[in-house]
């Protein structure tokens, strides 16, 4: 995409699972270049799909390093053939895909160091590294690892208490636990590890980008309330880790300026400055400007939840991590497996496969449906572990089925009331200026949102967020540059544009499903008891 003449600009960068997207935000906080890579397309040669490679196991998944970093050298030329003006970059930052993890060979920093602006970054990486297929978010074979670092603290509650999660399969301590185990020589070759966000940030300096406390509270290693790294649980994971790991840092500080690689190949400014980058979840609440009380809804495939937490309180399920864009605060993540197929499914069998039928069902039905609760769940669910279909009456009784018309508004209502305790199970609390912004496939339909709003007391927004990383990222670098943690990242991105209203609660919404949640939680344990009891 052209650029429209010279502009002072900062730039965002999103190294996701499918591609590498760049955005290019001008200092009205309008967007007006965009563009990206796509690894399975533009990048063949690596044979991926979906940007990873599945190994024979099932549960094996990597990505090869070197494709990222391919990647950077063609959208940057991209860039350069579209005559983009980089002499106007004034700072950039970024956002990697959440737990993927990458291995700088002993030398690499030297190599970094010394890039010559007359060779790609491809050509000069080629032997940087000590593992060329890096783990990512969709690997779940370190169950061994998470058990271990588990017993190690005292438990899954103490660990989640440590550092915001319970262990996790994708998470980069059981990574780096298992590299260590299954490679010890790969492990002792390396001499530092990064995040996927880090490594991108690293490229762009020219030297070892620390790791952002927010991304860094995605590896069940850093303490999220003192940002340190737990000892205990380095030691759990692999021998002489904290050097290798380096020292964490707070997520809106300054890392360095670009390095000179940039400005003789590029033509990027000196002192272009590079702010810490961080996980793509992170960068999205940046990207959706979040407040103090505000959730973002991703109805999606899966849906997910972000709340922006004060006082957070970890559980066994959901994440807690520390706040992109204020250290002081936290930001908590909640993925719900049963979203949009749930819905298609509720749709085919009960509105004719019709979405104008399915929204007439939960026009015509009353709020709180009689008193009727239903929990869906046709795969094994994560937040909680159940799996499914559950119907009730108003007195409790388990029933068998439903009418259409309850059915649909009973999946609706349960799927948002289940959201809403879950959140509230973490520390949680609906404010009267909370604000819910809905994206994803089922934000476009007003009687789920009206349903939405309903639930949680508080007014729905929409708001594109096709790329809520990659401009998230943008409105960092901004902040940065401005002063980071000295100054409100709302006052950075007040000129940013406003998301929408879409749906506001109706009048006695709060005492209709104030009286429900309590019902519906209760209902969720017993299920959840009589499915672990007959295991």
């Amino acid at each position: 995409m052209a650029q429209q003449g010279a502009r002072r600009c900062c730039l965002g960068w999103d190294f996701s699972t499918q591609q590498v997207k760049v955005v290019a935000v001008d200092g009205e906080l309008n967007v007006f270049y965009e563009d990206s890579v796509h690894f399975d397309k533009d990048l063949p040669e690596f044979r991926t799909q979906g940007g990873v490679h599945v190994h024979g196991d099932g549960l094996t998944v990597t990505s090869p390093v070197l494709m990222w970093v391919q990647a950077l050298d063609i959208l940057l030329e991209k860039m350069k053939a579209s005559g983009f003006e980089f002499s106007q970059v004034v700072a950039l930052s970024g956002a990697g895909q959440q737990h993927g993890s990458v291995y700088w060979k002993t030398g690499a920093s030297q190599t970094l160091s010394r890039l010559s602006p007359n060779l790609s970054l491809h050509q000069q990486l080629q032997a940087c590294f000590s593992v060329s297929d890096c783990p990512v978010w969709m690997d779940s074979s370190t169950t061994a690892q998470c058990q271990r670092l588990e017993a190690a603290v005292g438990g899954p509650q103490a660990l989640s208490c440590l550092t915001g999660s319970r262990a996790y399969e994708r998470f980069t301590g059981n990574q780096i636990a298992k590299v260590y185990q299954q490679d010890p020589e790969a492990y002792r070759q390396t001499e530092r590890i990064s995040l996927v966000s880090s490594f991108a940030a690293s490229l762009f300096l020219g030297s070892y980008s620390p790791i952002d406390y927010s991304d860094g509270s995605g590896m069940n290693l850093l303490q999220i309330q003192d940002k340190a790294w737990s000892q205990t649980c380095l030691s759990a994971c692999a021998p002489h880790l904290e050097e290798k790991l380096g020292p964490a840092v707070p997520s809106c500080c300054i890392v360095g300026a670009v390095s000179r690689y940039y400005t003789q190949r590029y033509g990027f400014p000196p002192d272009c400055k590079v702010v810490a980058f961080t996980g793509d979840n992170p960068a999205s609440l940046a990207g959706m400007k979040l407040e103090e009380g505000d959730i973002a809804v991703s109805l999606g495939t899966s849906d997910t939840l972000f709340l922006w937490l004060p006082k957070p309180s970890p559980a066994l399920e959901g994440h807690i991590f520390c706040n992109p864009v204020d250290p002081q605060q936290y930001m908590a993540l909640l993925c719900f497996k049963n979203g949009s197929l749930m819905r298609e499914k509720i749709r085919e069998e009960s509105a004719s496969r019709s979405w104008s039928e399915f929204s007439r069902a939960l026009q015509s039905t009353e709020m709180g449906n009689g008193g009727q609760l239903g929990f869906y769940f046709d795969v094994m669910e994560i937040t909680p572990d159940i799996m499914g279909r559950y119907r009730f009456n108003a007195e409790d009784h388990e029933v068998s089925a439903f009418p259409g018309s309850v059915e649909i508004r009973a999946l609706i209502e349960g799927q948002f009331m289940a959201k809403r305790i879950h959140a509230e199970g973490l520390g949680y609390r609906v404010l009267p200026k909370t604000k819910i912004l809905a994206t994803g496939g089922a934000s476009h339909n007003k009687d789920i949102l009206q349903v939405l709003a309903d639930v949680f007391g508080a007014p729905v927004y929409v708001i594109d967020t096709a790329n809520s990383a990659c401009v998230g990222s943008a409105y960092r670098a901004f902040h940065g540059l401005a002063g980071g943690t000295d100054v409100p990242f709302s006052e950075i991105v007040k000129l940013a544009p406003n998301p929408r209203l879409a749906a506001a609660p109706n009048p006695g919404a709060t005492q209709v499903y104030e009286a429900l949640l309590p019902r519906y939680a209760k209902l969720e344990q017993k299920i959840l008891s009589q499915t672990r009891s007959a295991e």
